[in-house]
């Protein structure tokens, strides 16, 4: 395995940290994976590893106010940052990575991002994968949302403790711990990112129909974070035939980090592989029919 850090320039050339990961081999394919709320690209081992087993590169990055990228933490202007600097890290990735297909992989307030993106830039994209996507109102206290929306034209930079339950994470008490003790993981986020999720949700719940390319959604049954049934929900949208629903029972926020992770990270893989045999079936040379 090769690990690689760096940063490059999102929008407005804000510098933002990223990683990959690459199997010594040449990859099948590239996964582009963006984190969720108050979270980092590093703590996606687990996947990481069962990607890479599958001669599968894998690049994440630091989302603007979050991890080692630069930023007020937990504060966008409008949800079209994150929008165009995961298209600038698409664009980054792919320039290195020409040959192998790219899948874009987002957790949480990452899954409606990386949806968003799907949605808004389908290409070069060959599938996108969403875990416990942010597609409905979160475990956030109504009062603090109503609130949030009414500063959020006053005083749009102001931040509020989100209040989310580490323990819903998942069911591993060590991988809750870690993350309590993480100093790159933060809890804090603005009012208008809130207003600016709130908003972002509702459009991209609208425009499942639209989604043009493979899709791979999955959440724990008992993910009090973000519910399952907005996923459900979104899924049910999607017009496209190619798209499939997995819901852990039992499983908590982090499928990647709860006790079930190796039947996530092989079922990752295993979907993107079909996808790859699909793609490959399709382009294969039709036999000649002598006349």
């Amino acid at each position: 395995m090769q690990h690689e850090e760096g940063f490059f320039n999102g929008s407005n050339n804000l510098s933002l940290y990223y990683q990959c990961w690459q199997p010594r081999d040449d990859a099948r394919a590239v996964v582009v994976l963006v984190h969720g709320f108050s979270d980092h690209c590093g703590r996606y081992d687990a996947l990481v590893g069962a990607l890479l087993r599958h001669h599968m590169a894998i690049y994440g990055y630091d989302l603007r106010g979050h991890g080692r990228s630069s930023g007020k933490r937990g504060h966008i202007d409008h949800f079209e940052d994150y929008r165009e600097d995961t298209r600038t890290f698409i664009d980054f990735v792919h320039e290195r990575l020409p040959d192998p297909p790219i899948f874009l992989y987002g957790h949480s307030m990452g899954g409606l991002i990386s949806l968003d993106q799907a949605l808004a830039y389908p290409e070069p994209l060959s599938g996108v994968i969403a875990s416990a996507p942010l597609l409905g109102t979160p475990a956030v206290s109504p009062a603090k949302l109503w609130v949030a929306r009414l500063l959020s034209r006053l005083w749009p930079s102001l931040s509020m403790d989100a209040g989310l339950d580490a323990s819903a994470i998942s069911r591993d008490v060590k991988v809750v711990h870690t993350y309590q003790e993480d100093p790159l993981v933060h809890g804090q986020g603005s009012v208008r990112l809130a207003t600016e999720l709130e908003d972002a949700m509702v459009e991209t719940q609208a425009g499942a129909a639209h989604l043009q390319i493979p899709l791979l959604i999955y959440a724990g049954s008992e993910d009090h974070i973000t519910s399952p049934e907005y996923s459900k929900r979104f899924y049910d949208n999607v017009q496209d035939a190619d798209k499939t629903i997995i819901i852990y029972e039992g499983g908590y926020h982090e499928s990647h980090n709860d006790i079930h992770n190796e039947r996530v990270g092989i079922e990752v893989a295993q979907w993107i592989e079909a996808q790859l045999l699909k793609t490959s079936q399709q382009h294969a040379p039709q036999d000649s029919v002598d006349g």
